[in-house]
């Protein structure tokens, strides 16, 4: 195996596990910035560190829709980018529902945020200062780390289960917060996704009706002509947000297709990198 999967510094796997299995499996073998996960066995943190650290951290929640890992282009490169801010960057390799149940992609980021706490020192980390990033479907799960976790899950035993798992701030792009849910779509007769354990993660995980009082501040950005994200999901985060005491940031951008990411250089949504890149400097 190569020391490393895509350059980073260092990674390390999430949670104890002596079986004998590989933990990623990609598409097919691609530079790291195209990289996609398509299963994920034994979940895995990667740390790409900042030139010119600013004490601050994110950890970065790449999308694919809960049944695989766009991590090279939401991933990878939100990390890099990250990178040239003064943070130190997190990715994070989670399960999928449909191989290891509902709950699994929540219960990783939240174990790995704690990871990431509980280590702070160790990489010159303010404690204080670690946020979320996620893109699509890792927008949604950025949101359920400021949300209530729910009665009917049974957390997973975890040796920093007293660490925090709240993030300090949350910047989430084109995230189906809650339009996938029962009875709170917005395509008529819309048919539960596949597998049904990750409509079953979409029906319990509904953060903009969960949200934690006094919510991180967060940055939001969606596309108002998202042909697979509708822009309606910006809107109930950012109102269940302010309702809940936050403060929160939403750019729509008028045209932009789903997954955007960084590499959208045509347009006013090409300013969205800079525009959050201002709101964290900006941030306390």
């Amino acid at each position: 195996m190569a020391t490393t999967y895509f350059g980073e510094d260092s990674s390390w796997r999430l949670w104890a596990d002596t079986a004998a299995r590989e933990d990623l499996v990609f598409d097919v073998p691609t530079p790291a910035h195209e990289a996609v996960i398509s299963n994920v066995f034994r979940p895995r943190v990667f740390l790409f560190k900042a030139a010119k650290p600013t004490g601050r951290a994110a950890l970065v929640f790449a999308g694919g829709g809960y049944t695989k890992l766009v991590i090279g282009k939401e991933g990878v490169e939100v990390a890099r980018w990250l990178n040239t801010l003064g943070l130190h960057a997190f990715v994070l390799a989670h399960r999928f529902p449909g191989r290891s149940g509902s709950q699994a992609p929540v219960d990783d980021a939240i174990e790995a945020m704690r990871q990431i706490r509980a280590r702070a020192a160790e990489w010159d980390i303010e404690a204080g200062h670690i946020g979320v990033c996620g893109l699509s479907s890792g927008g949604h799960l950025a949101s359920c780390l400021v949300a209530r976790y729910p009665d009917v899950w049974r957390a997973t035993e975890s040796p920093h289960a007293h660490v925090s798992a709240r993030p300090d701030f949350v910047v989430v792009g084109y995230a189906p917060i809650s339009t996938n849910a029962s009875g709170r779509t917005l395509v008529p007769n819309k048919p539960p996704l596949q597998p049904p354990e990750k409509q079953a993660l979409y029906e319990v995980m509904q953060p903009d009706l969960q949200l934690l009082e006094r919510p991180p501040p967060a940055f939001i950005v969606y596309s108002a002509n998202d042909d697979v994200v509708p822009m309606e999901n910006a809107y109930r985060l950012h109102q269940a947000l302010i309702a809940k005491g936050g403060s929160a940031e939403l750019h729509v951008f008028a045209d932009a297709p789903h997954g955007f990411a960084l590499r959208e250089k045509r347009g006013a949504v090409a300013k969205w990198p800079e525009l959050c890149a201002e709101w964290l400097k900006n941030l306390a």
